[in-house]
Order: structure tokens, then sequence, then C-alpha cells
């Protein structure tokens, strides 16, 4: 019998990720791995963590992200340490940091100028050597990657307005079967973009055929998130059904003012074909979205904040409103004028989102971009807005319930083996907080900041996130999905 722990967590309400009942015990840390949950009165640990009757639960798992250079450029991972967070999925709407095989066009195309503006993080000749880099400088975090489409366009085609020609479309599939094989766990697909508008459903299901053999997941960015959101959900499910792999809508939304209320008939779609196929969604907890900065998304928003800007920096954080009026000039030149630029536009309604994140299937994934000068909050308060705002605040779910969205849910469905549970032999990911003060701190006027009410965060069995700051622990390692796990 184990008398003395790396670390003990005691007196915790137990949040176990599988949706259960909570439940007081003490948690046992050996190594890399939990190996007691229960009364251990009568051991001790080198670290011991007295919770009072806080919760403890398992790290939350970002099912969407874009944080493929950070996990290089900021490996404290703050943004998403500081809120709970212990994985990352990377790799999301068809924009990787690898292959690029060939020196990357300049100007870096949009949206892959999300990632780098200056295309020199854009070096990995394959998905091999991009992983191999993050082993090399482990990260805070642990990440599971996925191989973008648009990135693999970009990569192959010289005139990216045109569907890929058959010689093309065998080059790609060529490497997405070699990020498989480097441990990519899927493609993600951003066909709602200009680089990828271009590509046919066939060109997608050709260049995804690679994944049935190595059980990979298909992500998507959907062609239209508004007025076409069936027709896309459509297309979604028939590239899944075609290449024989489960489908993760990414960041389920209706957008636009004459779509609000369409949740309803999104999520009544949604879960009748979930009996037909495996299906998967994520949302975020916010009415506003986040990209790269253009006309016609302003146009379609009711409001408009710039994130970032290469050409006019200053403007970063600002109103497009108040940037053309001080300008001078029509808000379709003050975007020219900013371009290349970022945005948070304002298109949801607050009764869709709301819908959306009850839909009890529905995995929650930040989409923050952490290289934007102004960020959308979402990069910083996703996790603990919906535990706070959205959980104790409005009632949406009791906290077991949510917690369930940001763990267990996830690593099921992305095939993360023992992650997202708090059990006997699972690896020790753990996010330690009060359930009554756990909230964001974050907003659209002040981005950067961290989440109130979250004590610990522990990865891999090292502490990473401690009274309110980063320890300098990197324990994180590069997660492959193991196949079956939806």
């Amino acid at each position: 019998m184990q008398d003395t722990f790396d670390i003990l967590v005691r007196n915790a309400e137990i949040v176990d990720g599988t949706g259960a009942p909570r439940f007081a015990g003490d948690i046992g840390i050996s190594g890399d791995r939990i190996a007691r949950i229960g009364d251990l009165a009568g051991r001790s640990g080198r670290t011991e963590i007295d919770l009072g009757g806080r919760i403890a639960a398992p790290g939350f798992i970002d099912a969407h992200t874009h944080d493929d250079r950070l996990l290089l450029s900021g490996g404290d991972m703050a943004p998403k340490v500081s809120q709970g967070v212990t994985t990352v999925i990377g790799g999301n709407c068809g924009i990787s940091m690898a292959p690029m095989p060939r020196a990357i066009p300049q100007p870096v195309t949009p949206p892959l100028n999300l990632l780098d503006d200056q295309g020199g993080w854009f070096r990995f000749r394959d998905f091999a050597s991009y992983l191999q880099a993050v082993r090399a400088q482990p990260a805070a975090t642990n990440c599971a990657m996925l191989v973008g489409h648009t990135t693999l366009r970009v990569a192959t085609l010289d005139d990216l307005e045109r569907p890929a020609t058959t010689a093309q479309i065998a080059q790609m599939r060529a490497l997405v079967q070699e990020a498989m094989e480097a441990g990519a766990i899927g493609v993600s697909t951003g066909l709602f973009y200009e680089p990828a508008v271009a590509a046919p459903t066939e060109e997608v299901i050709e260049t995804c055929r690679p994944l049935k053999d190595f059980g990979g997941l298909y992500c998507t960015h959907m062609r239209d998130e508004a007025d076409h959101v069936i027709t896309s959900l459509e297309e979604t499910f028939r590239i899944g059904r075609e290449v024989g792999v489960p489908v993760v809508i990414s960041h389920h939304k209706v957008v636009g003012q004459a779509n609000y209320g369409r949740s309803e008939e999104t999520l009544a779609f949604i879960r009748r074909n979930m009996a037909l196929q495996p299906i998967c969604l994520d949302c975020y907890p916010y009415t506003a979205g986040s990209t790269v900065l253009s006309a016609d998304r302003a146009a379609t928003s009711t409001r408009v904040i710039v994130s970032w800007s290469k050409a006019l920096p200053q403007f970063a954080g600002r109103d497009l409103d108040a940037i053309a009026r001080e300008l001078g000039v029509p808000q379709d030149e003050a975007i020219r004028r900013l371009d290349p630029a970022g945005a948070i536009y304002f298109r949801m309604d607050e009764a869709d989102v709301q819908r959306i994140l009850q839909f009890d299937e529905t995995m929650i994934g930040s989409d923050g971009l952490p290289h934007d000068a102004s960020p959308h909050p979402r990069l910083w308060g996703s996790f603990p807005r919906v535990l706070g705002h959205y959980g104790r605040g409005l009632g949406l779910f009791p906290l077991e319930t949510a917690v369930h969205k940001m763990t267990g849910l996830t690593a099921k469905n992305f095939g993360l083996a023992d992650r997202g549970v708090l059990k006997e032999g699972a690896y020790a990911d753990l996010c330690l907080f009060d359930a009554d003060t756990v909230d964001e701190a974050a907003s659209y006027a002040a981005p950067i900041a961290a989440a109130r009410g979250i004590d610990t965060v522990v990865v891999n069995g090292a502490v990473v996130w401690r009274e309110g700051r980063s320890t300098g622990a990197r324990p994180g390692q590069v997660l492959r999905r193991q196949a079956g796990g939806h």
C-alpha cells in the first residue's frame, strides 16, 4: 500500500468528468498518473493541496484551438492553463503550421496569417518535423493536432481560385498520409475561407481518403453557417460517410440576423443524423466570432472590433466604425487601409448560443487566436465563462454537465485515452477550482486576463499553474488518437 504520493489533493469535491454526481474524496498522484482516489487520511504527499471542499475536475480539453504556433512560441500556454485547459486540439479550420514543403507565398495567404503573418513559422516541410519540434520543446499543455486542408492547398496549388487537379489531389493525399503516419489525429477544413471556397466536395473527399486507415477525424469550419447552413451540414455529413470517418462540426453557430433562432432546426437535423453516422460538435460561449477582417463579414455584423492590423497596428482593440470616422473614410475604405487585419464580428443571437451550449453532445472549444494584438476574450475566458456565467449564473446546466462537456465527452470524441476523467490509472491532468467564484475575467474591452477562481492546474502530474501564475513546468505531450475513440 502506497503511503507517500508525489501530489496529494485533500478534501476535494470530485467532479470526475463522466457527468456523474460529485463526491468527496482525496486524490493521490504518483508520476504522471492518478494512483488513488478515496479516503487517504493516513497518507502523505511530497506536495499537499487542501481544497477545503473546492472542486477537483479533470483538466479541460479545448476542442478547437489555433495554438499550433503558440505551442512553440509561448510554451507556458498561459491563456489556456490559466483557465484550466490541459490539452488543446490544434490545426483547426483548415489552418495548420505544417506541412509546407515549399516556401510559403508572400504575403502570407489569409487565414494562414492568423498563425503567422510573416511566414517564418511555416518552415516545417512535413508534419513529422512539426511534431518533432513540439516534442523537443514541450509546452505546458498536451496537444493533439489536425492537418489543415487550406495549408495543403497553399502548399500544393498555384491558383487557389480553382479546384485541385487530379495530380494535385494526389499530392495533398500523400501529405495527409504522411501527417497521419506522423501522429496527426485527422484533417480539418475551412471551406468558408477564400483559399478553400473553390474546393468542391469531391476534392475534400479524395484528399481525406487516408483518414479511414488511421481511424482519423474530419473536422470542419463549414462552407456556410448562415443562410445555407443546412446544405453545409449535409455536405459535412456526406464527406464523413464517403471517407468513412467521424465528423466534427467546428464552432457550431447560425450567423446573421435573418438566421436567428435557426439553431432549433440545425440541432434537430444534427440529432437525426447522429443516429446514422458518428457526428460531434463544439461551440464557444459568445455571440461574436473572430477571424480575418473583410468587408463582406463586416457588412453582416452588428458590431466589429479590429483585433489586429499589420498596416495600422495602433487601431487594435478599436471599433471599426470609430476607426472609419477617425480616418474620415467609409467603412470599406477603412478596411482596405487596415488590411491585412483581423476582427471580432457580432453576428449571433444569444438564445442560439445558449441552445447550442445546452445540447447534450456539444463540446467546448475556445477558437481563440493567440497572436492577435487585442484578441477575442474567448482566448482567455471560454471555459470559466461556461462554468460561471452560463452554468452557475444562468443555470443552463449543473456543474457536472458543464465539466463533462469540457473533459470526458471531448476525450471520448477525439479518442484521447485515459484523459478527461478522474479515475485511478488515468493521466494526472487536473483543474482545481472554486465553483462559487470561477468565471471569466477577460472582456471585449480588456481581453487578456486570467480567469477567476482557478486554484491549481496539473498536467501529467506536474503543477503548471498555481496562485495566479505559470510555474514554468512544461510537461505537455503530443497525443495520438486511439482509433474507435468516438
